[in-house]
């Protein structure tokens, strides 16, 4: 397989792996300006040239739109390998460029979200493991902080309070999310739509900067939902799925 990095110059020419459409295409222009943004940040995007869902982003964890304290670690994103591209070991292709290249910039090791059994939109903990990383902090909502550092010395990462005791005061439902992931664009809007047409308190906060996704009560930024101040989930809702939510 070969790989590409999108960067500054190239990122108008190139598919967004987790958003494949053209860009006027309301997903792929949010995700397009959300990683633009980053860049300069140390963000760093690679995926195939071929045209899916194989690819791997990841930051600084300073930089890292994350309640956590990592610093000295490279946080990752996401790294997704789907379809056709399974099962062809592009996942540890993708995973081994980013070690390397984590390691030439003096990074201590890295850091990625995960959980005890497999959520959507969270890395596989039976991989991870298989890879060497540990869990190194679990929030009260079973997410979990796990890391690879890579000497023995490097102190571990953890989260911040606000994320490992997920909770807020407001009432009724609540989301969190950030344009890191394509899909809000069209579908948070939908939600609220639908929230309105049946008389469902809702509300969305739009996290659009780094300060205040370090600061969130949750350890997901990218899609968060609460309910009466509880933590539900951070699987991202259509109308349909929303409504049968809310009927359970």
């Amino acid at each position: 397989m070969e790989y590409i990095k999108v960067t500054k110059d190239n990122i108008e020419n190139e598919h967004i792996c987790c958003a494949i459409s053209n860009n006027k295409d309301v997903q792929v222009s949010s995700k397009k300006a959300w990683i633009t943004d980053r860049f300069d940040d140390g963000l760093v995007f690679m995926k195939s040239v071929e045209r899916g869902k194989c690819f791997i982003e990841y930051i600084p964890a300073e930089n890292a739109w994350n309640p956590i304290v990592a610093d000295g670690y490279m946080y990752i994103d996401c790294l997704w390998v789907s379809g056709s591209f399974k099962g062809h070991g592009y996942s540890n292709d993708l995973l081994g460029e980013c070690i390397k290249d984590s390691k030439a910039k003096g990074r201590t090791g890295l850091c990625i979200l995960t959980s005890e059994k497999k959520k959507p939109f969270l890395a596989d903990p039976k991989y991870l493991k298989h890879k060497g990383f540990t869990v190194c902090d679990e929030a009260d909502n079973g997410i979990q902080l796990a890391c690879l550092p890579f000497t023995g010395s490097a102190t571990k990462p953890r989260f911040k309070d606000c994320a490992k005791h997920p909770h807020i005061e407001e009432k009724g439902y609540v989301l969190y999310y950030t344009n890191q992931c394509p899909f809000n664009a069209k579908y948070v809007p939908i939600v609220e739509q639908t929230a309105k047409e049946h008389h469902i308190p809702f509300r969305a906060i739009h996290i659009e900067d780094k300060a205040q996704a370090q600061n969130a009560p949750t350890p997901i930024t990218t899609y968060a939902l609460f309910y009466d101040g509880e933590y539900l989930t951070n699987e991202q809702m259509n109308d349909t799925k929303f409504l049968k939510l809310v009927a359970r």
